[in-house]
């Protein structure tokens, strides 16, 4: 039986005030190009290490919306879809708490807009496709458990 090796992504519902940071990928994007999504990225080849998806976070964040964000995360959720591209992956959503840094589209291939939104109107936007959907109705869940 042949093995099956996935790609990891970690995605970022960051919140403050009530509002999420979310992004409109660019349409050179290989999968879902154009559609409203939470920001992140792949988890690189990190040898031995602790913390990898957390870490993984905070460097695409900076990367790709130039912001850090609070120390302490909380899980939401974890899915496994085949990309557009017909690449197997893992996607593992955090919600995390802005910290600090102007968020712009730091990235044009990847990023073509950045903008904060409330949860209803993330609900209700034409270019968020139904998992951003879901990622966000579990993040808010948690925010409002944890009273973030």
């Amino acid at each position: 039986m042949a093995s099956l090796w996935y790609i990891v992504n970690v995605e970022a519902a960051v919140v403050q005030e009530g509002r999420y940071l979310t992004i409109v990928r660019s349409e050179r994007e290989s999968h879902a190009a154009g559609v409203l999504s939470l920001p992140g990225g792949k988890v690189e080849q990190a040898g031995n290490t602790t913390n990898v998806l957390e870490e993984t976070l905070r460097r695409e964040l900076l990367e790709e919306v130039g912001i850090q964000v609070q120390k302490e995360v909380a899980y939401v959720e974890s899915n496994a879809f085949v990309a557009d591209d017909g690449e197997p992956v893992i996607n593992i959503v955090f919600l995390c708490r802005y910290k600090s840094g102007t968020p712009a589209a730091i990235d044009p291939d990847e990023v073509a807009a950045v903008q904060w939104l409330t949860a209803q109107e993330i609900l209700t936007h034409p270019k968020a496709p139904v998992w951003m959907r879901q990622s966000i109705e579990l993040a808010e869940r948690v925010r409002v458990e944890r009273q973030w």
